[in-house]
């Protein structure tokens, strides 16, 4: 498991060794280093959730369960897997909104 400096802690090292199967790995910048640095292997849930937020009926919880809420997750991880399987071979142009006119 893979975090970055901010969740150094002996107490979580003894829970993960306790209860998985997994090793923790804390991920530093490198010294001297300031500003904005490029960290290998991280933000791999941010990125997650980010890409369940680019679909409208996630992005507010107005279901009645939690059930059929959760229900909308795997559908909405299809779209980026299939990307990765077949890539688009033309992106669309980016193109700002015009803005509104006043009627």
């Amino acid at each position: 498991m893979y975090a970055d400096s901010k969740h150094h802690d002996f107490r979580l090292y003894g829970w993960v060794e306790a209860n998985a199967r997994w090793e923790t790995a804390i991920i530093r910048r490198p010294d001297g280093s300031k500003g904005w640095v490029r960290l290998p292997i991280r933000w791999t849930v941010e990125r997650t959730f980010a890409r369940l937020g680019r679909c409208r009926r996630l992005t507010k919880d107005r279901e009645k369960t939690v059930r059929s809420s959760g229900s909308f997750i795997k559908p909405a991880m299809i779209r980026p897997m299939l990307h990765r399987l077949r890539p688009s071979d033309v992106d669309p142009e980016f193109r700002y909104r015009r803005p509104a006119t006043a009627a």
